[in-house]
């Protein structure tokens, strides 16, 4: 069963959540919906943890690279008040960036996923050292990219946090949550939209709920997989690099972090470890929607939502095997039965997925906590999107 409220119009994003929730199983769900600037949809239901204690009204979902979407509206927000500006040089507010050849790589640069910066496998020894703000910090100041600014783009997984996060501080002169919550969740009256968990919220977190594997499922058998799928890529001219992918998206020891303990929820990976409720997400990304403005409440200026949304890129990237149209630190949206011509968003591994749609003044939220999808989403979040788009367009 649901809870939480839906508007009539609104009922085929209920019926698709309904079908999303595991049946009979641990895991569960939250979606919400805004549209003209109106809360239509906030339903969650299942299973917060594999002892079935129930989702509730406040839970928040670790949600993956859904986090990158966040972290870039903060670093918008913080162009819109003027403290730096998108073709500003990195090294302009963080010099010790400069080193290794990165003098002239820019804001936007880094933004759309251009610096040449995504190898965490080789620029680490373990991904415990993630859990070390300064640390990683330190280590993408000191590195060199890995092609030459600008000339391509390549999916910074996990290295976009840092990057993105320790500018973010630097001009804002306070830490990545500190920003988050002065700047985005407290102007929008949000209940759950955290990088770094406090103390105080740890008891209202989802726990992942890790497909059961059977026992010939090795990880010989995952490589064989993927070696397949590169097969078939390559008849259809979209190989991927399995080398570039794993040097995105695999830091040595990676398997070996509890995405489920407190020390990964409370340190702060603004790539890969925000809380957040649905609730959260779509009230942002209803602000995006409407240019900048919710309830009276305007956080960005329409002209920079503008600057934010515009695609910088539409060829393959050498992480992502297919164009995702990168803006600003936000990619594509893909539809069901739905046209999603200007929406621009971010989804996550594990499910979890959030969008605006100015077009139809749409914002669209889905976070989990079961089941696996690819590093870049899967397609639960473009069906709710996909039916919530459909229920505008009726509307």
């Amino acid at each position: 069963m649901l809870q939480g409220h839906v508007h009539p119009d609104f009922a085929g994003v209920a019926r698709t959540l309904r079908a999303l929730i595991p049946d009979g199983k641990p895991g569960g769900a939250a979606a919400c919906v805004y549209h003209r600037g109106e809360c239509v949809v906030d339903i969650w239901g299942g299973t917060r943890d594999a002892e079935g204690h129930p989702w509730e009204a406040d839970t928040v979902a670790l949600s993956y690279s859904t986090t990158k979407g966040v972290a870039s509206t903060l670093l918008h927000r913080l162009v819109d008040q003027g403290r730096l500006d998108y073709d500003d040089p990195v090294s302009k507010h963080w010099p010790e960036f400069e080193q290794a050849g990165k003098g002239a790589i820019t804001v936007r640069q880094l933004l759309c996923h251009e610096a040449g910066l995504y190898h965490i496998r080789w620029l680490i020894d373990d991904a415990v050292e993630m859990l070390d703000w300064d640390h990683m910090a330190g280590v993408l100041a000191d590195a060199a990219p890995i092609h030459a600014p600008g000339a391509a783009h390549g999916y910074h997984a996990l290295t976009y946090g840092w990057l993105v996060g320790e500018l973010a501080q630097r001009v804002g002169g306070a830490s990545f949550g500190e920003l988050l919550r002065k700047e985005i969740a407290e102007p929008l009256g949000l209940d759950g939209l955290f990088v770094g968990l406090p103390e105080g919220a740890l008891h209202r977190r989802a726990r992942l709920i890790p497909p059961k594997r059977r026992a010939e499922d090795s990880l010989q058998r995952m490589r064989s997989r993927i070696k397949r799928f590169n097969a078939v890529l390559q008849r259809v001219g979209a190989p991927v690099d399995l080398a570039q992918m794993a040097a995105a998206l695999m830091p040595q020891g990676f398997e070996n972090l509890d995405m489920n303990s407190d020390a990964v929820a409370r340190a702060c990976i603004p790539a890969a470890n925000g809380m957040f409720t649905a609730r959260s997400l779509a009230r942002m990304y209803a602000m995006l929607a409407s240019g900048g403005e919710l309830d009276g409440e305007r956080l960005i200026s329409a002209r920079t939502v503008e600057r934010a949304s515009t695609v910088q890129n539409r060829g393959r990237g050498r992480v992502i095997p297919i164009p995702m149209h990168w803006r600003l630190g936000y990619h594509r949206i893909w539809g069901l039965r739905a046209r999603f011509d200007d929406a621009f968003g971010h989804f996550g591994f594990g499910g979890s997925g959030a969008f605006a749609d100015p077009r139809r003044n749409l914002a669209v939220a889905l976070v989990v906590n079961s089941g696996v999808g690819t590093p870049f989403g899967d397609t639960r979040t473009v069906r709710i999107g996909s039916a919530a788009a459909r229920c505008a367009d009726r509307r």
